[in-house]
């Protein structure tokens, strides 16, 4: 590469990845306690009512620091594959 040319830098969305790793934790929580955990996280989604996530691992806590409309969009956004 000579001196003229651009270097490409990328930097991880951590955002991203901070939401991605917190779901995974209230679902593995979720796991481990019995419940039905996709079904507890859209109830939680839909409604906002904490009480549909256990308190084990702390995971009511963790899902309160996900932004829901963020999550929203994220998901549309897979689905559709865009």
């Amino acid at each position: 590469m000579s001196i003229d040319q651009t270097m490409m830098f990328e930097v991880a969305d951590d955002k991203k990845t901070l939401m991605h790793e917190n779901l995974t934790d209230v679902y593995e929580a979720l796991s481990e306690k019995g419940y039905k955990p996709v079904n507890q996280i859209v109830g939680y989604i839909l409604s906002e009512d904490p009480t549909y996530i256990t308190t084990h691992n702390n995971a009511r806590a963790v899902i309160r620091r996900i932004d829901r409309d963020e999550l929203l969009q994220d998901m549309v956004r897979v689905y559709l594959g865009i």
